[in-house]
């Protein structure tokens, strides 16, 4: 009894797990406690647990594991040419328009991604009008199809069109490649569903006088070395997905000899090198693709559970996985982002998550290196020392860590990449993704940026979907 009574005359040193609530009041009597946010493997779900004991030590899963992000880690991108889709995009055609996210009916379609697509119609020479354009796809007369399935890969609405001129990226190691149009730039554009002839008109000068011109620096190169820029600028303070101001540069210098090479005039000289330097966004739509043949070339290992997509359309995101179907999607409705607003926007002005530029994230940087860029925070909310803890997170649920995109601000560690269902699923932790806010109405473009996390059944569905495919083989 003496014992008993020494321990409650002792001040409580109180460790919370599970529920807030009671932590909440002991913080109110000023009771020192700690609170852990403990959950069971697998939400507690039976047949998930099943999987994850069947699974999670089974050597063909480590060894096609450690195939997976060994082709991830060795894949060499480099930007080679810039062409129309039509020319070089596997399955496009006159009447094809390709989107982000996984597939979707127009008629489920959201806001921005509905105006874009209008938008590239108008821009092919298929309809004059907005309401002709409308007209034109209830009838039935274009095809849409995700990028991701096309070897492509589009920022928010990811709109790609046949005439679009697209970056040709080469993946040096595999010998597979990835395609992505070149970023519009910031105010009214494509992307987020404006259609107006400004966005048009910039849309063809694109086609007609950059393109062309980047075409022709380009064919003086061996390729631009993309995965070496990617390294040097995640030093520099860039994470490659919302901040992009040290590869855009990086690239500028790398490309700007080659544009001095051509016979451009001065003032399309001027013009095209201009474009490039006053968007600091320029290299996003190279580091996507980047990310892309780096991921492609590990997609098909039979039992390999590391996720090679993550995309959203604005209604539901969508994950596939390198062990299971080339077309096979994991889908759930896909959250909305928290973090900070433009003036004069609030959480009731946004679309849910939209875009396939989380394919940064599955490859290992953007929201996952955001601990080695700290001026991020400024843009999407928190503290540096979140950002760092939420790299310092992710090495949970990968597999390896790529020591050729390594964190400075981690003593140089290499960044966490390799998602895993398995560890996604039984640590209840979530990839985290950095990204912007499109406005839920087509054309009024971003509204903000912050952190947003995949839907948990995408996983939970994906582990189940492994399993029945795989366990015969392991009974």
């Amino acid at each position: 009894m003496s014992q008993i009574n020494t321990l409650f005359s002792q001040p409580l040193k109180v460790i919370n797990i599970g529920t807030s609530t009671f932590k909440k009041d002991l913080d109110l009597q000023q009771t020192e406690a700690v609170q852990y946010d403990w959950r069971p493997p697998a939400g507690g779900n039976l047949e998930l647990i099943e999987a994850l004991d069947r699974f999670m030590e089974d050597p063909k899963v480590q060894a096609a594991n450690e195939e997976a992000i060994k082709r991830i880690k060795d894949a060499h991108p480099f930007l080679i040419d810039i062409d129309h889709a039509k020319n070089v995009i596997p399955g496009m055609h006159e009447k094809k328009i390709l989107h982000s996210g996984p597939p979707i009916a127009w008629e489920n379609m959201c806001g921005p991604v509905k105006g874009a697509i209008i938008g590239a119609v108008m821009y092919e020479g298929l309809a004059e009008d907005e309401a002709a354009a409308i007209q034109l796809i209830e009838k039935g007369e274009i095809e849409f199809g995700p990028a991701n399935e096309h070897q492509a890969v589009g920022p928010m609405a990811g709109i790609i069109s046949p005439s679009m001129p697209v970056h040709v990226i080469e993946n040096r190691t595999h010998g597979n490649r990835a395609y992505c149009t070149v970023n519009e730039g910031l105010g009214k554009v494509l992307r987020f569903g404006a259609n107006s002839k400004e966005v048009l008109d910039r849309l063809k000068w694109i086609e007609t006088v950059f393109a062309p011109a980047l075409r022709k620096a380009l064919a003086i190169t061996d390729g631009i070395d993309l995965k070496s820029i990617t390294s040097q600028a995640l030093h520099m303070g860039d994470e490659c997905h919302n901040r992009n101001k040290a590869a855009t540069s990086l690239f500028y210098r790398e490309i700007i000899d080659y544009f001095l090479q051509t016979d451009l005039t001065a003032d399309e000289l001027r013009e095209v090198v201009g474009f490039i330097k006053n968007n600091e966004h320029y290299f996003l739509n190279l580091s996507m693709p980047a990310s892309k043949s780096a991921l492609d070339a590990a997609h098909g290992i039979p039992h390999s559970t590391v996720v090679t997509t993550m995309a959203r359309n604005g209604v539901e995101f969508g994950i596939r996985v390198s062990g299971l179907g080339e077309k096979e999607w994991f889908t759930a409705p896909a959250n909305f982002v928290k973090g900070l607003f433009f003036p004069g926007y609030t959480e009731d002005d946004a679309a849910p998550d939209l875009g396939d530029s989380t394919i940064t994230e599955t490859m290992g940087i953007g929201g996952f290196a955001m601990g080695g860029s700290p001026a991020i925070v400024q843009f999407v909310g928190g503290d540096v020392e979140d950002a760092i803890a939420y790299s310092e997170q992710m090495y949970e649920i990968t597999v390896g860590e790529n020591t050729n995109y390594s964190i400075p601000t981690l003593n140089f560690r290499g960044g966490a990449f390799g998602i895993d269902i398995r560890k996604v699923i039984e640590t209840n932790i979530l990839p985290v993704i950095n990204t912007g806010m499109a406005h839920k109405e087509a054309g009024v473009g971003q509204v903000g940026a912050g952190i947003v996390h995949p839907p948990k059944a995408c996983f939970d569905q994906a582990m189940i979907r492994f399993k029945e495919l795989y366990e015969e083989e392991t009974s």
